[in-house]
């Protein structure tokens, strides 16, 4: 059994008529025969039979014929994306954090789709969890192509590219006592109650190192995953908190404070595995990121 008898039944049972479908098929009719008597003792099964000058599907040739279009038709949508794909177009898979999803990413894409109109490319955006542990997991298991993201230590497989960076700043909720200061010393914060981000997020390490150069650590009553969901507990009077100074606070009830000492920014980076095959779509994409991303 091939493909090509495949085909060969597929056009037989549609046309019903050997020298038909031996014509269209552009092949001889005893050519056309043998391939459907392969088929059939190859199966164990009729699946046509004489009906005058024509053939007519038996009940397992029906129920064979709906099985094979399926299949084919699965197989060469794969073949047409595969071929679009190879070149220069298919589909990127993106997982992208929160706080970048607003206006780095799309903007990055929205550019590149600008760059290259013609360029038919689906592309297909991912939050997962929003934690950086699991997109550069996603990275390995070739569920994304890229990433944007923090940076992880120990991971050699991963290509990390700087893209934008981020200020920490402190949020207060508004009436809080540090309301009136425009800039402030981490070691100032520690009689108050902080939210923080759990230690499954890649801001907790960077904070739990900015508060041990300040000789002290910070009293969490709630820790959290996301920088909305601080920012959220933040705003609604349960703490104080050390966040990325996203867009998303000028609209929410907290003061922004920022930090004099010890400063830090964050980086963020767009992420790919090393040393595999890309399709040139992506590859095109990455490149365009690389000239067209701006780190402040």
């Amino acid at each position: 059994m091939n493909l090509y008898h495949l085909r060969y039944f597929v056009t037989l049972a549609h046309l019903e008529h050997y020298t038909r479908a031996a014509e269209l098929l552009s092949i001889t009719q005893p050519s056309l025969s043998h391939a459907i008597s392969s088929l059939e003792s190859e199966l164990g099964v009729k699946l046509f039979e004489k009906e005058g000058r024509n053939v007519v599907l038996t009940k397992c040739g029906q129920a064979f014929l709906e099985d094979v279009e399926q299949s084919l038709s699965i197989l060469d949508s794969s073949v047409n994306k595969l071929q679009m794909t190879g070149s220069g177009e298919g589909q990127i898979d993106i997982a992208v954090l929160r706080t970048l999803s607003t206006q780095l990413v799309p903007g990055l894409v929205r550019d590149y789709i600008k760059e290259h109109p013609k360029q038919n490319i689906d592309f297909r955006f991912h939050n997962s969890t929003g934690l950086t542990p699991d997109m550069i997991e996603g990275l390995k298991n070739r569920k994304y192509d890229i990433a944007f993201c923090s940076k992880m230590e120990n991971e050699p497989a991963i290509e990390f590219i700087p893209v934008s960076k981020q200020e920490l700043v402190l949020i207060v909720p508004n009436g809080h006592p540090l309301c009136t200061r425009d800039e402030i010393d981490l070691a100032d914060t520690l009689p108050y109650p902080h939210i923080g981000f759990s230690r499954r997020s890649g801001l907790r390490p960077i904070i739990d190192k900015l508060f041990k150069e300040c000789k002290g650590q910070p009293q969490y009553t709630y820790e959290v995953e996301e920088d909305q969901a601080v920012a959220g507990l933040v705003s609604a009077g349960f703490g104080i908190a050390v966040v990325p100074h996203m867009a998303l606070l000028a609209y929410m009830p907290v003061q922004i404070i920022r930090i004099v000492n010890p400063t830090w920014e964050r980086m963020f980076y767009m992420c790919t595995l090393k040393d595999v095959y890309q399709a040139p779509a992506i590859n095109d994409f990455k490149e365009f990121v690389k000239r067209h991303a701006t780190v402040y």
